[in-house]
């Protein structure tokens, strides 16, 4: 079940927040969500949920063992198991056949592993289990002793399938106490309500119109670059978009959750585009990956290694495939570029080309991520970086451009930090004395209205992919 879906929308949706908004009881709360959330990862699923079980039981065990022994080497001891366990399942699902059968062409065998079923959401929800036996190994996080408790907190719905990664430690309060007011519910929907426009007016329109364009060895200049730019923009309105529908459900329950996206393209670099796309993710190998390993505080040739390592196991997180690795380590190389042979020229180069220059940096490296045959990534990279060697326009493209304008508008300003503008402009007349009395009637009206609006594109659209539904 994903939160596009008509089952999710009309049914699962306003009987839980419902019933969890009349209930007061936290004991009886956290049942309901907890029943809920197994409820709606089983459904896609069933068999799966058993490796969710068995990952957050060995970790249970493994932080009960951390918080009540004093001996470090025990302690450590308890902590690698529970990390190692819980990632041997993730490289199991999802790199095993990848590594046998790399492995097994390089040494000239004709052995073929088929790759199993990779479980829903497996990769975010390894990683928020780790979080929480690393962060109680560090004394950062509170042990939950309640073993359902840890449980609803790894398979809480909103953010189960597609994140944004939570750590424990920033919703424990909210497990064992949380308030619901209907200032929090109306918000929670507003929040919800943008993100399923992004995703179903947006993203999947983005996507419908990606497929008239020619394949890769036909494209064009224009069509190279529209391509890009539109698969881009259906993975930045798809993924953002599912994230603020997480938030808002997340607020409508009584949980704060983390922003995953900040406008990343308004970014100057691509330093500050990774701070601003997929925040979440960012902060999770920093804190447990790059600052484990050294960070910065090293020497240049040990944190060029670092940066190597922490992209190159981004890159691999989104998927079992050279593309991936690819992807991760060009913008690693980016980025490591930026902060060296580059540092002097950026502080004098203008913020509009370094805007501009970013944005091509990022789309290039949409090519990348997009497709896992080098040689359709070849022929597209030709066609935008190589004009002479095409043909500078297609039909195709001139197709796409004249029949949607108003969606091409839309994505490039709902790209822009609009949201926070609106947030600002009426804090500032709210401090300056003005009344903002008609703002929850807007907003009110905005939410319902994307809400129908996407409802009844879901009713007539047969394409809805959720493209990190596997990740």
């Amino acid at each position: 079940m994903v939160f596009s879906s008509l089952t999710f929308l009309c049914l699962f949706f306003p009987v839980v927040v419902g019933l969890h908004a009349l209930v007061k009881n936290i004991t009886v709360r956290n049942a309901l969500l907890l029943a809920a959330s197994l409820l709606f990862y089983a459904w896609g699923e069933p068999v799966w949920i058993v490796a969710m079980l068995f990952s957050t039981a060995v970790n249970y065990v493994c932080a009960r063992i951390i918080h009540r022994t004093k001996t470090p080497a025990r302690r450590k001891l308890a902590l690698v198991v529970g990390v190692l366990i819980s990632l041997s399942a993730l490289l199991y699902f999802k790199y095993a056949a990848f590594l046998v059968n790399n492995l097994c062409d390089l040494l000239g065998f004709g052995y073929r592993m088929t790759a199993p079923k990779l479980p829903i959401g497996i990769s975010f929800y390894t990683f928020q289990i780790i979080t929480y036996t690393v962060d109680v190994y560090r004394k950062q996080a509170p042990l939950q002793r309640n073993p359902l408790w840890l449980l609803l907190y790894v398979s809480l719905f909103p953010q189960l399938i597609a994140g944004p990664i939570v750590r424990y430690s920033d919703v424990a309060s909210a497990i064992g106490d949380r308030q619901v007011t209907r200032t929090a519910l109306g918000e929670g929907f507003f929040r919800f309500s943008l993100g399923l426009g992004k995703k179903v007016l947006l993203a999947n329109l983005c996507g419908e119109v990606l497929e008239l364009l020619p394949a890769a060895a036909d494209m064009s200049f224009c069509s190279g670059w529209l391509a890009a730019a539109l698969f881009l923009l259906q993975l930045y309105f798809d993924f953002s978009g599912y994230s603020e529908m997480a938030i808002g459900l997340g607020q409508m329950l009584g949980f704060k959750f983390l922003e995953n996206f900040d406008a990343p393209f308004v970014s100057k670099s691509i330093t500050e585009y990774w701070r601003r796309w997929h925040i979440s993710l960012g902060i999770f190998f920093r804190e447990y990956v790059y600052i484990p390993l050294g960070g910065s505080h090293v020497s240049t040739g040990r944190w060029i290694f670092n940066m190597a390592v922490v992209w190159g196991l981004t890159g691999i997180w989104h998927g079992a495939d050279w593309n991936y690795l690819l992807w991760g380590l060009y913008f690693g190389f980016l980025m490591v570029l930026e902060r060296t042979v580059l540092k002097g020229l950026l502080a004098h180069t203008p913020d509009l080309f370094k805007h501009l220059f970013t944005l091509i940096l990022a789309v290039a490296g949409s090519v990348i991520f997009h497709s896992s045959d080098f040689t359709e990534i070849g022929c597209q990279l030709r066609a935008m970086f190589v004009p002479w060697r095409v043909s500078f326009s297609d039909p195709y493209a001139l197709y796409v451009v004249k029949s949607n304008p108003l969606l091409l508008v839309a994505c490039v300003l709902c790209s822009l930090p609009l949201r926070k503008a609106a947030v600002a402009w009426f804090s500032r007349r709210k401090a300056a004395g003005h009344r903002n009395a008609l703002r929850p009637y807007i907003k009110a009206l905005l939410a319902l209205g994307l809400t129908g609006l996407s409802v009844l594109f879901l009713v007539g659209q047969s394409f809805n992919p959720f493209l990190y539904f596997r990740f």
